[in-house]
């Protein structure tokens, strides 16, 4: 089993974050890239497979200030030598998805394939009704769950993903779908002799035919596809088509047995077998200390700032991997004989914590849980 981390790119502990506007604080993000270097550095030596971020805009609040996925996947990439760095994700109705595909294919090669990949549907209204690239699109929740917002978002994702798929896996293509059309030029304006005489997809009269992206991935066929962190069952059969792994970081196992079975089904449906635990990853909220007492009382900030940013993002609290070793191993060991797992992905509270809390947490897991599962 591989264990994964992930931060929210938290800028500040509480005290700084109730202080108001700690986005602000150049002081403070800082501090918080220093600490996240210092982090995949420690990582990297003691063995996690994995260090994973998102993309939020906006934050001025600082709780996820995470603005650019590119750039914070370099700066973390700096700090590593084997562990993959994994960007979840680029936020579709936010991105034209031919230049997502070119962005993944570079960062790629600059990982040179020490990288996976998130491609999610957006969920922060604010940032997303700001940034979107189409006026018609909307980020989604509970508040449009199941109506028309929600429903035209996942037909606009579900095409993205394909256009990504597509600039990944095939030299030249076209496409033309509901939301984009490429090539979205029929004739080039002006003659060019390198399109017809050392290109492809342009013909002699310069017709563009087709489009493709340079450079290609540095894996083949491409890096790993993540599904973000869902609890939804039609999330995980579509990306049973491209091979994604969704992002499962729930304590209701039966509702993981389903999940990893439906994922199967869907992908014996598009023709792909899939590895035992290829379906999915699992994992939670982790905190190790020497006693249940120590990490329960260390909990308490997690526990504020999930319930004061998460849920009102209609996201309930993830599975809490919180405890000492042999507490947290108990809580694994239960997962894998429900499911198959092979990566498990385990949130961090970076920012919130100190550095020396982090450190001593991903000590301890490293060197009395993680051996258990190897």
């Amino acid at each position: 089993m591989e264990f994964d981390l992930f931060v929210y790119s938290t800028i500040g502990r509480r005290h700084e974050l109730e202080q108001g506007m700690a986005g602000h604080r150049n002081d403070l993000y800082q501090r918080m890239l220093a600490e996240l270097g210092e982090y995949v550095r420690f990582a990297d030596d003691a063995g996690y497979a994995g260090f994973g971020h998102p993309e939020h805009h906006l934050q001025i609040e600082g709780f996820e200030i995470s603005n650019d996925p590119k750039l914070l996947s370099m700066w973390l990439g700096q700090h590593r030598e084997q562990l993959k760095i994994i960007t979840c994700g680029f936020v579709s109705t936010t991105h034209n998805p031919l230049r997502v595909a070119e962005d993944i294919a570079t960062l790629d090669h600059m990982h040179q394939g020490k990288f996976g990949v998130g491609l999610v549907r957006g969920y922060q209204a604010r940032w997303v009704e700001n940034l979107k690239v189409r006026n018609d699109l909307n980020a989604v929740g509970p508040w449009n769950k199941g109506g028309p917002a929600d429903e035209m978002n996942r037909r606009y994702f579900e095409e993205f993903v394909d256009v990504v798929a597509k600039a990944l896996t095939t030299p030249t293509f076209s496409h033309d779908g509901e939301f984009w059309k490429f090539p979205n030029l029929e004739t080039n304006p002006h003659d060019h002799p390198v399109y017809r005489l050392y290109g492809e997809g342009v013909d002699d009269d310069m017709t563009i035919r087709e489009v493709g992206i340079a450079p290609r991935p540095y894996q083949d066929p491409h890096p790993q596809f993540y599904g973000g962190f869902t609890g939804s069952m039609s999330t995980a059969q579509f990306w049973a088509k491209y091979g994604g792994k969704v992002i499962a970081l729930s304590s209701n196992l039966e509702f993981c047995q389903a999940l990893w079975s439906s994922y199967e089904e869907s992908a014996a449906d598009y023709g792909r077998t899939v590895a035992p635990g290829d379906q999915a990853c699992w994992g939670g909220v982790m905190i190790c200390a020497e006693t249940d007492q120590e990490a329960w009382e260390q909990f308490k900030d997690w526990e504020w700032f999930w319930n004061l940013w998460a849920v009102s993002f209609g996201q309930p609290m993830p599975m809490t991997l919180v405890g000492s070793p042999d507490t947290i191993s108990a809580h694994i060991e239960r997962a894998a004989e429900a499911v198959p797992i092979n990566e498990c992905v385990m949130l961090i509270p970076q920012g919130l914590h100190t550095r020396d809390q982090v450190l001593s947490s991903l000590d301890l897991f490293a060197t009395q849980v993680m051996p258990r599962f190897r």
